[in-house]
């Protein structure tokens, strides 16, 4: 991510500083508070750092049933998205509404990450096709319907499986991040 987001910053007269990627299992201390497998992943402005829960990427393999390293690569390029989001300035979302417009901007910032990895000849055959599947794989919708039986559309916080693809796919396309605002 650092090989895209640093050249791309640059060509706009900005500085990128490169998160930090912290790796746990069950439970971190963050500047954001206690980070657990409960919540998946995060990124914390607050101290620049994404945390991965390890138990997040089992459960992205078994019980989401989106196995493969580039779906896992897509999981970090995402919380990398949200640290492009606090270094262009984006505001915190109040609500619902507005956290899945922020999530979804993060999904296309993976897929602009994506672009460029294909462009360095770093993604392999099937790649695309990881990254797609894990959107899909954890959509609200599909997670809801998993936890409880149903889906609350008014609940959604990321956005609809077809929505993450969706969004993920329009950054890949273009590399462009701009496609990535509203």
């Amino acid at each position: 991510t650092e090989d895209v987001w640093g050249p791309i910053f640059s060509r706009s007269k900005a500085e990128y500083r490169k998160p930090t990627l912290v790796l746990y299992d069950g439970q971190v201390r963050s500047a954001c508070g206690i980070g657990q497998a409960a919540m998946g992943p995060f990124y914390c402005p607050d101290d620049e750092k994404l945390y991965i829960d390890l138990a997040f990427y089992r459960d992205l393999q078994t019980r989401f049933h989106a196995p493969g390293d580039f779906a896992q690569a897509y999981v970090i390029a995402h919380e990398v998205g949200h640290h492009v989001q606090k270094l262009s300035g984006a505001a915190r979302p109040k609500s619902n509404q507005a956290s899945v417009r922020i999530e979804l901007q993060a999904d296309c910032y993976a897929g602009v990450w994506g672009h460029y990895a294909g462009a360095m000849k770093q993604l392999s055959a099937g790649d695309l096709e990881e990254a797609l599947g894990a959107a899909n794989a954890i959509g609200d919708d599909r997670l809801q319907k998993q936890a409880q039986g149903r889906v609350v559309p008014d609940s959604f916080t990321h956005g609809s499986s077809a929505q993450r693809m969706r969004a993920f796919k329009r950054g890949f396309d273009s590399g462009n991040p701009k496609d990535c605002s509203d």
